[in-house]
Formats: structure tokens, sequence, C-alpha cells
């Protein structure tokens, strides 16, 4: 072990910070048996607040290879359980990951200032060869952090909200024009927008781009609400939109998740209307739930497996220093079903 070439702290002096020896020192961030946890988070910490890191030239003696990738998602873990799409983008991962005899390390935290801790930490502590970063925020705290430790990472999101790091994302602005293209192509001229949480950097992008369709296509209404991707939240958010008088009701809505959608589906025919003779629904992500229900729901759909797949090919690329660097995904494709159709009248 020897210390970061730029620092003059050594790893004597992370051993006396956190009341230890050289060895244990060596131990913690060799992630080696024979310590309790409790004296190994004290060593990560003295060395946190010493600023120290083992050299990466130590870490090459020590012949380490990528075994671990983080993964760290800030979602409650009752709604990360029903949300088809991280299952679906988790097992893309995982198929590449297990090509490489590599294991994904899953956290979910409760914001961002503690992910970003925790990467450090993994980092630190030599834990993980490489993380994906998803749901970026504006001004997103782990850009800095990850790039400060020269961490390899891939960021999950539009190269406007993550800095300099190499990304993969979504083209969400060119989606939501199509399908509010596609739906007043149908005649609607009230459409509403179900969305996700207002703070997430690809909800803004979203929003932005619902607004400025909206205005292109002089509608007559377009409402959107914001929620937490729920099953209960997009239920909620329906029945306040299809509860409102006539003028103000939509005749089609737009969800930014199938969950949201299928709710959705189910407060129509709660309170009697029918789909989608007086509402469409539309739904994105379009996993097995848009065709198991009745009627089936359009979709924007994409592979999100396959997403998953590219991701984790394009850390390791950034890993082994050989990657295609940043780009974006095939956008996603409209696939009309039974929940669309003209509105009456």
């Amino acid at each position: 072990m020897t210390e970061t070439p730029t620092s003059r702290v050594t790893i004597k002096d992370v051993a006396a910070r956190a009341g230890v020896s050289k060895g244990a020192v060596s131990l913690a961030f060799n992630h080696k048996p024979g310590l309790s946890e409790a004296t190994r988070d004290r060593i990560f910490r003295a060395a946190r607040e010493l600023g120290w890191a083992p050299s990466l030239a130590a870490r090459s003696l020590a012949g380490s290879r990528v075994d671990v990738v983080g993964l760290a998602i800030c979602r409650p873990a009752q709604i990360l359980g029903l949300e088809p799409f991280y299952m679906e983008f988790i097992s893309g991962l995982e198929s590449v990951l297990t090509e490489h005899s590599c294991s994904l390390l899953l956290r979910l935290v409760r914001n961002l200032e503690e992910e970003a801790g925790l990467q450090e930490a993994w980092w630190r502590g030599r834990q993980i060869g490489g993380s994906i970063l998803v749901d970026f925020r504006a001004d997103d705290p782990r850009v800095g952090v990850v790039e400060r430790l020269g961490m390899p990472v891939v960021a999950v999101g539009h190269p406007s909200l993550t800095g300099g790091l190499t990304s993969v994302w979504t083209e969400d602005a060119t989606a939501v024009t199509e399908a509010v293209r596609y739906l007043a192509a149908l005649g609607h001229r009230r459409i509403a927008r179900v969305g996700g949480a207002a703070a997430l950097g690809h909800t803004s992008i979203r929003t932005a781009a619902f607004d400025e369709a909206g205005r292109a296509l002089e509608l007559a209404g377009a409402w959107q609400v914001a929620t937490d991707f729920s099953g209960e939240a997009g239920a909620r958010a329906t029945r306040s939109l299809l509860t409102a008088a006539a003028p103000d009701r939509p005749t089609a809505i737009v969800y930014d998740n199938d969950i949201m959608a299928v709710a959705g589906l189910s407060v129509a025919a709660e309170m009697g209307l029918s789909v989608p003779g007086d509402v469409s629904l539309l739904a994105w992500d379009d996993s097995q739930l848009c065709r198991l229900t009745h009627p089936t729901l359009s979709a924007m759909s994409h592979d999100v497996h396959g997403f998953g797949v590219d991701v984790a090919r394009t850390l390791f690329g950034v890993i082994m220093g050989d990657g295609r660097g940043s780009h974006p995904v095939p956008t996603p494709v409209l696939t009309p079903r039974g929940s669309t159709a003209p509105p009456r009248g």
C-alpha cells in the first residue's frame, strides 16, 4: 500500500487518526477479513477526512481487477420492487457483468448526498471497480465527487445534467413530442401528462418538451401533474384529472411509466369511463404490464434490457480506456394499441 502521489498524507497518518495499525488499514482497503465493521468504517472515515486513498499503482501491484460494479438508487424499496423499468435495466446490466465474472453491488439511498458519500467509500474501500449513476438532478453533487476521485463511472442521463462524465441517455424530449403529436393527430385537444418526481432531470426535460409541444400544436388544454412514479400516486393524479368539469377534463393522458398507466386504467373503469372511448391512455417503457391489461395499453416502447446491456458495456469501456464514449440509445418508439383512439364527438 502506498499513499496517493498528490498527497503528503501516508498510511501511517490514517492509522494514527483511526487508532489502528498500518496493517489494519491495509486489511480495510484490500477488503480482507479480520476487522469488525465498526473498525473498517472508522478507517474509511479517517481516510476521507485526511483525503487519502491507495494509489492506482498499488492497486495494480496488488493484482486487483473489476470484480464488482456499484449501483445506488434513490427510490423507496417498495416502489423500486414494483418498477418494471429497473428490473429490466438491472437484468441487462447483469447479463454483461456475468460475461466478465463480475457482481453488482446494489444499494438504496435516501438522497444524493448520501449516495455521494457512499460512492466515495466504495471507491476508497476498493469495494468496486466502477459505478453506474442514475436519476440525475440539476447541479448533481455526485459529478464533482467522482471527478475528484478519478472514479470510472457511466452516467445514465442527458449530458446537460451529467457534466463531463461518460453518459448514456434516452432522447426524452423527442419521445414526449412524438407522443403529444400522435394524440393530437387523433384529434385530442385536451391532453394531460402524469409525470415523475419534479426534481429528476429527465422529468424536467419531459416537462419542458410537453409544454413546448402543447404550445406548438395550440392545444386547448395541456396539464401536467408530478408524482413519485407509484401506482397510488398515478391513480390519485388520474382521479383528479378526470373529476374536473368537462372543459377542463383531458381526453388523453400520457404517463411517465407503465405502473401509473395501469393504475389510471383502473381509475377510469372505477369512474365508469370507457378507454379509449372517453379517455385515451398512453404509457411509457412498455413492459409486459402494458400487454396484460384490457384494453392493452399504447406505449412509448424501448428496449430497457438492451439499455442496461449498453450501459454496462460502456462502463467496461471506461474502465479499460477503449469505450465508445457518451452516446444516446434509440429513441422510444410509439406502439399504438387498444387504449388510444380519436375522441368522441
